[in-house]
């Protein structure tokens, strides 16, 4: 449902997609990316009813699976993200926005959801449509992930921001090497 409505958003903006930017689609993200602290409690204090994955949902928040339904997205050797629940109004808006995070992402363990980190996503099309520069918040520019990703969805930008558990990568990396996933053969991913 997620990839029909931003499909159809892309459809409504009538933009084409922009050529994707030279970094690779899930190989960015890494390096020392802080933020400032204060910055970051504005989030925690907008996202802290969101740590029951339960009022998530009800806020409209659902599970986003990648292509191939992977629900925790990982990439062994560099950490993982965790398991994303995306608000298709929000990624539809066109709009960033730090206390209106368009994803929520939570790791499981001992099979219950925590909330982690939060991710702001913007199409590339629309967001281009209407702005001269890649978006940043927090003083960080977004990474890009080009047409043709693992999401099955358009070259979007996007930014993580761990407002829930330390990444030693840094506050605003992609990946969190202290974050893990179930195995693949050991349960849900």
């Amino acid at each position: 449902m997620i990839r029909r409505y931003v499909a159809a958003a892309i459809v409504a903006v009538g933009a084409a997609i922009v050529a994707p930017a030279a970094a690779g689609a899930d190989d960015h993200g890494g390096g020392s990316r802080h933020a400032d602290q204060h910055e970051l409690k504005v989030v925690r204090d907008a996202t802290v009813q969101f740590r029951d994955v339960g009022v998530a949902r009800e806020a409209g928040y659902e599970l986003f699976p990648d292509a191939a339904g992977i629900t925790c997205i990982d990439m062994p050797g560099t950490g993982a993200m965790g398991t994303h629940y995306v608000s298709s109004t929000l990624v539809g808006d066109g709009e960033i926005v730090a206390s209106e995070p368009e994803a929520l992402v939570y790791e499981h363990r001992n099979g219950k959801p925590f909330l982690v980190a939060v991710e702001y996503v913007v199409l590339q099309a629309a967001w281009d449509s209407s702005h001269s520069a890649p978006p940043s918040l927090f003083g960080q520019p977004f990474d890009v992930t080009p047409d043709g990703n693992r999401y099955g969805i358009p070259a979007f930008y996007s930014l993580h921001a761990w407002v829930w558990k330390h990444n030693p990568a840094g506050d605003l990396a992609m990946w969190n090497p202290v974050v893990r996933c179930p195995s693949r053969t050991g349960g849900p991913r």
